[in-house]
């Protein structure tokens, strides 16, 4: 399959996932949550983060091109709920 095929795949296959193409990280930040690395992306133009986690740690996004797959998701910080995005998959252009 091409990459676009495999995008459009998983869009066609679960309706509440969205895909973008050639997003600009402006920031990334990675930390450690027991056995895992919780990845933190800000994407240019958009004032919600994008979180997706990893076994190892990943080299930074930050000034890269990105093409994300992801579903709008809530997480409760601190007794507030925020609007996340859920990364499902993510490559560098």
């Amino acid at each position: 399959m091409s990459k676009k095929t495999d995008a459009k795949a998983l869009t066609d296959k679960h309706h509440a996932l969205v895909h973008s193409e050639q997003k600009t990280v402006i920031s990334h930040v990675q930390r450690e949550v027991d056995e895992w690395f919780l990845n933190t992306i800000m994407i240019k133009g958009v004032d919600v983060p994008f979180k997706y986690r990893r076994k190892k740690l990943y080299k930074s996004l930050q000034n890269q091109q990105v093409n994300i797959t992801y579903y709008p998701t809530n997480e409760t910080v601190a007794g507030f709920e925020i609007e996340i995005m859920k990364i499902v998959r993510i490559k560098v252009c």
